[in-house]
């Protein structure tokens, strides 16, 4: 049996939908098969609202000023989504752990995805982990998943205007 690699996948996903939110419930399917998710979500005319509003929870995290507030949101996010650990086998994958029901929504799945992954991002790589982009205006989401845990920009864009920024002040 193999457990989940929930962390990275889960809140790179995350970080994905919130800095390129999707137009279509489909679109939101399509970039979990994009992360690596298989399962089927039953449709629901509410999906796409659902899970904006599911995303938007998570982005308190994101943007939490202390590390304490943000364990106190995502404990208070797995529990509400009933995120607790069971043994499945489906589509092939073999015995492996979910944290959420199989029959869960699109927006039910996700929630339980997204604050168990961040929580276990956060707590195996470190609460800082997690933020938004260093170079002003960006606003997008940050995952730092480098191994010296200094990511400070969404993309190698952002890093470079910002130094080209810092450049300029220096010389002005």
């Amino acid at each position: 049996m193999h457990l989940n690699p929930y962390g990275e996948y889960a809140v790179l996903l995350a970080a994905s939908l919130a800095n390129d939110w999707p137009e279509t419930r489909d679109g939101i399917e399509e970039r979990t098969r994009d992360f690596g998710m298989t399962m089927v979500f039953a449709v629901s005319p509410d999906d796409h609202t659902a899970t904006r509003a599911v995303l938007d929870e998570w982005l308190r995290v994101v943007d939490a000023d202390t590390d304490a507030e943000r364990a106190r949101l995502l404990n208070g996010q797995m529990a509400a989504r009933g995120a607790y650990p069971q043994l499945t086998d489906h589509d092939g994958e073999g015995w492996h752990l979910h944290y959420r029901d199989d029959a869960a929504t699109l927006p039910l799945v996700l929630g339980a995805v997204f604050s168990v992954g961040t929580a276990l991002h956060l707590a195996g790589r470190g609460m800082g982990r997690l933020g938004r982009c260093g170079a002003s205006p960006c606003r997008d989401v940050v995952v730092d998943v480098t191994r010296n845990g200094r990511q400070r920009y969404c993309s190698v864009r952002c890093a470079n205007r910002d130094a080209v920024r810092r450049h300029r002040a220096r010389k002005a």
